[in-house]
């Protein structure tokens, strides 16, 4: 599970340096974002329809399937983040998992782990504390007479450093595997989505006060 995640600045030219990005239109997301939660906005890596070019665009945590026409505030079901082994056959989920992956740039996430009113939070990175980036999925839909495009974080087995804090964890791709990723017509993903090396990640606790979405700034992420 990834309910919340933080992004430091990460500048459009490092961006250049991973990914083959249209330079066309504005370039978002290039700030940082310390306590990013669902139904918040935040940039995503895709593919240009027709193109074997990418871009950086925003959208909204918590995909939005494309037939769904109701208001948002009738949406029931949890879509922030998507199992890896089902999504391929979700009604949900499975469309943009064939045909619309995405890449969520982001620098670490948080998870809370103990007894219930007790739990601490941790802060989960790279253990070169770079940014790095979870596979997700996107999807574009039309609520209220408007485009709506939205996006979920793709979850699998955790690796060991994550076994002692949260029975799941995002999947994190390899950026040799980022085109790959993209590529809407590499069909069979399925082994992208294995648990991120142990040995490559770092687990650290931090203060209570990233509990609070109102709450920002870099002190969030400080070790407790």
């Amino acid at each position: 599970m990834c309910g919340r995640f933080f992004r430091t600045e990460v500048s459009y030219e490092e961006y250049l340096a991973h990914f083959d990005l249209s330079r066309e239109g504005e370039f978002p997301g290039t700030e940082a974002a310390y306590n990013v939660a669902p139904t918040q906005t935040a940039p995503v890596v895709r593919r240009l329809a027709g193109s074997a070019q990418a871009e950086l665009a925003f959208a909204r945590w918590g995909l939005v399937p494309f037939w769904w026409n109701k208001p948002l505030k009738e949406m029931k079901f949890s879509t922030f983040n998507a199992r890896s082994e089902t999504a391929a056959t979700s009604r949900v989920f499975r469309s943009a998992f064939r045909h619309r992956r995405c890449l969520v740039p982001v620098s670490g996430y948080y998870e809370w782990s103990g007894p219930r009113g007790r739990k601490t939070p941790y802060a989960i990175g790279c253990r070169n504390r770079r940014w790095f980036c979870f596979g997700g999925l996107w999807e574009r839909s039309v609520i209220d007479g408007n485009d709506l495009e939205s996006f979920t974080i793709l979850t699998t087995t955790p690796n060991e450093l994550m076994a002692e804090i949260h029975s799941r964890m995002p999947v994190i791709v390899h950026p040799g595997d980022y085109v790959r990723w993209l590529d809407a017509d590499s069909g069979d993903v399925a082994e992208l989505c294995s648990p991120y090396p142990a040995e490559e990640m770092e687990a650290w606790k931090v203060g209570k006060a990233v509990g609070n979405v109102r709450n920002q700034g870099r002190e969030l992420i400080a070790e407790a």
